[in-house]
């Protein structure tokens, strides 16, 4: 984000403060295009099939309004990261929602068999669509097997840490917030786990789909 860019929003955020409910509104859209790379990385592939990227994005910014004085009086984090968080919370929300209706489970419905957690999902899924082609069904399969085993060889906070830097695409600054750690730590620990990545893809004659970001 450039100055200007951070001066435009500082200034919206005052006059949101201020009770402007147009620059309010204004400051929810802000990072749309980076909350549609969060919501269709984070949402759970059996809803992904139903739910709308733009459905979930909506009811992301009615609970950005709803919750923006809370954020206005704090500022903890920026707003990119306080928008993503509600936007991945709004995914997991959505995901209950579907999976637990008895009239359309979609538990029924083949998933891709990622390991357990939400972001090795999102991860093996990320790169098996960067590795694969809508052809050859039974090659695409035996890919995003062997992408499976690479994203389990990886340590939780190298899954963490690559999805959000590559496939939600955040700043080095932003992923140190998002994870918790200083931005000297996080550089650190992103080219550590990009490394590992490509070693382990190597292993199962794979390469890596994309080179390292600053």
């Amino acid at each position: 984000m450039s100055a200007d860019d951070d001066d435009r929003t500082e200034a919206l955020l005052q006059r949101a403060a201020a009770g402007d409910k147009d620059a309010a509104t204004q400051v929810v859209l802000l990072h749309d295009q980076t909350l549609r790379r969060v919501i269709r990385l984070r949402l759970d592939r059996r809803v992904a099939r139903r739910v709308d990227v733009e459905d979930v994005l909506q009811e992301t910014h009615l609970e950005a309004l709803r919750r923006l004085q809370e954020f206005l009086e704090d500022r903890g984090v920026s707003l990119l990261v306080w928008l993503r968080f509600l936007a991945v919370q709004r995914c997991i929300t959505v995901a209950r929602r579907h999976l637990s209706a008895a009239a359309r489970d979609a538990r029924r419905e083949k998933l891709l068999d990622a390991p357990g957690d939400g972001t090795s999902a999102a991860l093996v899924y990320a790169l098996s669509a960067h590795l694969t082609t809508p052809s050859r069904a039974a090659a695409r399969d035996e890919l995003q097997g062997s992408v499976r085993d690479a994203v389990s060889a990886l340590e939780p906070f190298d899954r963490e840490i690559l999805c959000v830097r590559h496939f939600e695409g955040l700043g080095n600054n932003e992923a140190a917030e998002v994870l918790g750690i200083t931005s000297a730590a996080a550089s650190k620990r992103y080219i550590r786990a990009l490394t590992r990545l490509k070693d382990v893809l190597s292993e199962r004659g794979l390469d890596t789909p994309f080179a390292s970001r600053t």
